[in-house]
């Protein structure tokens, strides 16, 4: 059986070789999107298996797109495609519900591997950037710094912050209210005795937060 998916990207030139590199394989495109407001109509329409979704589109970016996507069909399985290996757009896409993220330069067999585990429900096909910061983001760890007395939760936000997340993709991320990320959010400031969450982040990669 064939694996039915929607490719969204505004460069032709993309569709145009991922349509040849899924060629002979399982993989068969049903629709093409080339921004985000036709991705979401295309894929609410033609209920794929998979949506493959550029994570740069011209109406806006992807990642708005695909919580716009998660919001109206929660049980959707988008994979981000990106050109870039970006720690922040990669968490966004975790937080937002993304079941992986691939690199247009990524070989053909890790592409489709890719698809081809999102499709099955499996977890991220490749021990890559989407694992490990997916990882990252849900350990609760208590910090050794006995003069820095983060609680669990508060370092876990803390995590989120350092990686560029906003409060309510990190209340999306954790199941919690963006008010009582907030009050974490003020917290951690005050605790580690910094005034914005750049100078956290910061503060959170010198401890090996990130």
């Amino acid at each position: 059986m064939s694996i039915k998916i929607l490719v969204c990207d505004d460069h032709y030139v993309i569709r145009i070789g991922l349509a040849s590199l899924f060629a002979g394989s399982e993989i068969e495109i049903v629709g093409e999107a080339d921004n985000g407001k036709e991705a979401l109509k295309q894929a609410l329409k033609l209920k794929p298996d998979v949506v493959l979704l550029d994570v740069r589109m011209p109406d806006g970016d992807g990642l708005a797109t695909l919580e716009k996507l998660r919001a109206k069909s929660p049980e959707a399985k988008v994979v981000m495609l990106s050109t870039y290996d970006n720690p922040t757009y990669i968490a966004r896409a975790v937080a937002l519900g993304a079941v992986d993220y691939v690199l247009k330069g990524s070989s053909r067999d890790d592409i489709i591997a890719t698809i081809v585990a999102a499709a099955r429900g499996e977890s991220p096909s490749h021990s890559g950037q989407l694992k490990k910061i997916a990882t990252m983001m849900k350990v609760r760890q208590v910090l050794a710094d006995d003069d820095v007395p983060l609680t669990q939760r508060e370092t876990q936000v803390l995590r989120h912050v350092a990686l560029g997340l906003s409060n309510r993709e990190i209340g999306r991320s954790l199941e919690i209210s963006v008010e009582t990320v907030k009050e974490h959010v003020q917290n951690i400031l005050r605790k580690i005795a910094v005034s914005d969450r750049t100078q956290a982040a910061v503060w959170a990669v010198r401890k090996g937060l990130v």
